[in-house]
Parts: structure tokens; C-alpha cells; sequence
């Protein structure tokens, strides 16, 4: 394909910002590779008391100058520099999503990269290089991974249409506790066949690879699920927020099968005041 340089945002296909999303990962993917587990890597504290490294600031630093480069006219939100522009298109950005694995030297974390439109996510990269995976999707273009021999193939949620027969991610109890669910995340967990906290994106793709029926989380901003809703949605599944809106800024995603969507969200709502 063709360099996109200079092409005006109005004038690019969603296949032409995947493509661009693809590449703004492989420049990701490089630059936190080449800090991951280093004995002197540096770490600061932020306002909110989270950590972050100087691998997170430099890889959002690189996805912005190619997004300068490139689509100029697009605004841009990331967990780290924050939101500049204010346009229709907006690429969301968590450059390090598990700066606390990062940063410990466990492999799972991921670079999250999405386009909305209008706030409706259409592309979306799930990148995680430490473990060598990547997930990507666009809006009518299905959901892809990397296979174990480096080509790509397509992925799809499972048709597991019983609670009790679901293996589901609820991140941490903490997130639960936080929102005062424990005692619902505990009767979830009684309900269904498995149940564990596996944490941040991958969960996610799990579930969009048919391994998973239920991933729910809180406390959650925009760029931690922008990129992973429209991979869910074009892997047959659905993703929304505990209210059930499609909101990304709602603080909460509830991410299934599609199938027991409807049933899982009943179930956790069990109780409440009408």
C-alpha cells in the first residue's frame, strides 16, 4: 500500500487507518521492547498515585509523532500526555497497558491503539510483544490474530449459550470492592464453570478468541477498552458498559459472548431497586 502521507483524514478508508494502527503498533512495540525488564528502568509516581515508566511515556510519544505525521488533523487521547485536538476522529491510546507487569518484568501487558468516530470505536490493536501476539479489528472487517506460525487468521467468540457452562475474567476483587459488587461477583463466581482474574486486555482477547464468555471490569477509562470493544464486537461478541450502554467513558465494560450477554447482565442486576 501505498504511503499514506499527506492524505486528508476525510479522504481515508477504515482499511487505511487499520493499516496506519498497525504500524503505529509495530513502532509501539519496539520501543517498549527495548526497556522491558532493564535493571535501570526508570519509574515515577503520577498524581493518582499509579506508576508510570519512562517505556510508557516514550511509546505514546512515538504513536504521536507518526500521528502528527500522518493525520494531522486528528485528535488524539492518551493515558500519558492527555488529549490534544478536538475532531470527530480521535485515536485513543494506552501506550503501556500493565505498567505494573511492565515494570516487574511479567510479560502481560499490551500497547492499546483505537480510532473513534464520533466516539464509536471502528479500528482497534491489541498489541502485546512480550508474549509476541497481536489483535486487530475494523468495523465490518472482522477480527484478526497473529497464529502460533505468524500468519494471520481471523477470530470468533464462543457459542457457550449456559451460565453454568461459562469461564469468565473478573479482573480483581479490589475493582469489585471498589463499587461495592463483592457479594455479586461472589454468586457470579458460584454460577458459572470457572472463574479467574486474569487482568488488563488479554482476557479480552481470550474471550474474542472463543476461550472466554464473560470479562467484566470497573474503573476503567476510555483508552483502557477503546481498542478492545470493536475487536469483541467483530469477533461476534458484545461490549458494553455495566449499565449496559455503549458508552466508553462509563468507568465499567462488560465484554461476553454476545449469547449470554442478556443473561449475564440480568444476573449481575439482580437486586437492584427498580
Amino acid at each position: 500500500m501505498a504511503s499514506l502521507d499527506a492524505i486528508p483524514s476525510s479522504a481515508v478508508s477504515v482499511s487505511d487507518d487499520l493499516e496506519l494502527a498497525l504500524r503505529l503498533a509495530d513502532a509501539a512495540d519496539a520501543v517498549a521492547m527495548a526497556r522491558f525488564d532493564a535493571v535501570d528502568l526508570q519509574i515515577d509516581t503520577k498524581p493518582d498515585r499509579t506508576h508510570v515508566t519512562e517505556a510508557d511515556l516514550a511509546t505514546e510519544r512515538a504513536i504521536r509523532a507518526i500521528l502528527d505525521a500522518e493525520r494531522p488533523g486528528d485528535a488524539v487521547l492518551g493515558e500519558e500526555y492527555g488529549t490534544t485536538g478536538d475532531t470527530a476522529r480521535r485515536w485513543v491510546i494506552d501506550p503501556i497497558d500493565g505498567t505494573h507487569n511492565y515494570m516487574r518484568g511479567i510479560p502481560v501487558w499490551a500497547t492499546l491503539i483505537a480510532l473513534t468516530v464520533d466516539g464509536v470505536p471502528t479500528v482497534g490493536v491489541v498489541s502485546q510483544p512480550a508474549i509476541g501476539r497481536r489483535w486487530w479489528a475494523a468495523t465490518g472487517h472482522g477480527a484478526w490474530t497473529n497464529g502460533r506460525d505468524g500468519e494471520a487468521r481471523r477470530i470468533h467468540v464462543s457459542g457457550v449459550d449456559d451460565i453454568a457452562h461459562a469461564s469468565i475474567s473478573f479482573q480483581s476483587i479490589e475493582q469489585w470492592d471498589d463499587v461495592d459488587l463483592v457479594p455479586t461477583l461472589e454468586r457470579l463466581a458460584r454460577a458459572v464453570w470457572r472463574d479467574r482474574a486474569y487482568g488488563d486486555a488479554l482476557p479480552y482477547m481470550w474471550l474474542a478468541e472463543g476461550r472466554l464468555e464473560l470479562v467484566a471490569e470497573f474503573g476503567v477509562k476510555e483508552y483502557d477498552i477503546a481498542a478492545i470493544a470493536p475487536i469483541v464486537r467483530e469477533a461476534g461478541g458484545r461490549f458494553s458498559a455495566f449499565d449496559g450502554s455503549d458508552r466508553l467513558d462509563a468507568g465499567s465494560s462488560l465484554a461476553s459472548n454476545g449469547v449470554l450477554h442478556d443473561a449475564f447482565h440480568a444476573f449481575l442486576h439482580e437486586g437492584d431497586a427498580p
